[in-house]
């Protein structure tokens, strides 16, 4: 892990704003979550500024993207986010606002709480999420890190209540991915891949 860091604290000095805004792309238990948590505590260390969001935390609630008529992965890759809000709300203002309001999904009640982060004046602001190279979003990035991990060791990660519900995972999560995958080519247009 100290190698990212110091690729990417390199990246970020060369970089000619005070904040650089850093993409954490994979596709479902890739392992964002454990390499943006790996990161952190070595951020703290090198007692770097930063800020981490998840976008799964910014979802929207079910009705928006479940029974919508539309086939169930176009509902996961187009609804499971408002991408045109997120994009005039929280990334276009990444580079200089001082704090950016925002609504928390909670998966258990299916609401929002709105939430004001105060961001660092300088240093990273790192997102970590799925599909985060989307046409919409890519261009808020300073770099993006995608990490590659074959489908076969992502759904051997999932628990195995979880796994039952094969049918889901074709339907909605793969084929998603799929698209992502032929539309956008995120390993060939991240910065860094990192096969986990």
């Amino acid at each position: 892990m100290n190698f990212y860091v110091d690729v990417l604290k390199s990246m970020a000095a060369r970089h000619d704003k005070p904040r650089f805004i850093l993409g954490i792309d994979g596709l479902s238990r890739s392992g964002k979550t454990t390499f943006v948590k790996q990161l952190s505590a070595e951020l703290n260390e090198e007692s770097l500024q930063y800020h981490i969001f998840h976008i799964d935390d910014f979802i929207v609630d079910r009705k928006r993207r479940y029974d919508t008529g539309l086939e169930e992965w176009q509902e996961y890759f187009q609804l499971q986010w408002d991408v045109t809000w997120l994009s005039k709300h929280f990334f276009q203002g990444l580079p200089d606002m001082e704090r950016v309001t925002l609504p928390y999904y909670d998966g258990a009640t299916d609401t929002h709480e709105t939430r004001t982060i105060q961001l660092p004046k300088e240093g990273l602001i790192i997102i970590e999420g799925v599909f985060l190279q989307r046409k919409e979003w890519k261009h808020f990035f300073d770099k993006v890190v995608y990490l590659d991990c074959p489908r076969e060791t992502r759904f051997n990660r999932e628990s195995n209540e979880t796994k039952k519900n094969i049918s889901k995972f074709k339907n909605r999560y793969w084929k998603a991915e799929d698209y992502y995958i032929n539309q956008y080519n995120p390993r060939e247009q991240a910065d860094i891949v990192i096969t986990t």
